[in-house]
């Protein structure tokens, strides 16, 4: 078996559809193994998978347990060297998998791989990021990029340089490539799971900081190409409970890694920042 590839699904159904189609394409001459773990979509996608994909491992949970639990139910049964964590919501071409694949064979310093992404419009989708610092994080809970965007450059890491492949902090989660054998030989682990606190934001750059605490590194490649449509499940959600799941998010992230100083001052200038916002929203009608 040379790739598990695992992706976690809600709600998307055609979307989900036209991943798989291009999915079985590019694997024609792979050994691979394609996991769908289905959030309660409630949508057709459980009843389309066992129609249309029969040889597809499904795996139906009866509520939506988030991204990181979800993915850990088919870690667990994942068989390969490496393990592609793919968002239903992308598209790869007919060499994605096999260029890739190379890649991280060849480059076995890398834990984790990250590729170049392309949004729906075929342009480069930005996705290389360093890890958050408390400073990125307060300007991101006030709202003050959405005013002077050039705040956040460092983090965003906007003048990464795209064509050249190089370590980094941390990647997109939409095509997350993990390299088993690297994970056990720093870890002692034999499997790669994500940690379960969080529900969905911040599962990603949290693996990428474990792999850094265990002397492991986490890289990106312009060799191997993939279009992601950005977040169409969460589109479907109200606004408040997106950012609901954001702030957990962060807060769990800063509580694991940052002193418990900064945790507190976060925690309390999202209180400040809810505070401001429901009276504006109360002005507003």
């Amino acid at each position: 078996m040379d790739i598990s590839i695992i992706i976690v699904s809600w709600k998307l159904k055609e979307k989900l559809r036209h991943n798989l189609e291009a999915l079985i394409l590019a694997l024609k001459d792979i050994k691979a193994e394609i996991f769908v773990v289905d959030n309660n979509s409630q949508d057709g996608t459980v009843e389309m998978i066992q129609r249309e994909y029969k040889d597809i491992n499904l795996i139906i949970n009866s509520d939506n347990l988030g991204f990181a639990k979800a993915n850990n139910q088919a870690i667990e049964l994942a068989k390969a060297d490496f393990i592609l964590l793919l968002n239903p919501d992308m598209k790869v071409f007919p060499e994605t998998i096999s260029q890739a694949l190379a890649w991280a064979k060849v480059n076995t310093q890398a834990t984790v791989s990250g590729f170049y992404l392309q949004n729906e419009n075929g342009d480069l989708l930005p996705q290389v990021r360093r890890f958050p610092s408390l400073r990125d994080q307060l300007l991101l809970t006030l709202k003050l990029p959405h005013i002077f965007p050039a705040l956040l450059n460092k983090y965003l890491y906007k003048d990464f340089d795209y064509s050249l492949a190089q370590k980094v902090d941390s990647i997109r989660g939409s095509f997350f490539l993990i390299n088993r054998n690297s994970w056990r030989n720093i870890s002692g682990l034999d499997k790669p799971f994500l940690d379960e606190r969080y529900f969905i934001w911040f599962e990603e750059v949290d693996f990428c900081r474990q792999v850094y605490k265990n002397s492991g590194e986490v890289w990106y490649s312009p060799v191997a190409k993939c279009r992601d449509y950005i977040g169409q499940s969460f589109k479907q959600l109200p606004r408040d409970t997106k950012q609901i799941y954001f702030r957990t998010s962060m807060l769990a992230y800063f509580k694991k890694w940052h002193s418990l100083t900064d945790y507190y001052v976060l925690k309390a200038v999202w209180s400040i920042s809810n505070v401001i916002t429901k009276i504006f929203k109360k002005y507003e009608k």
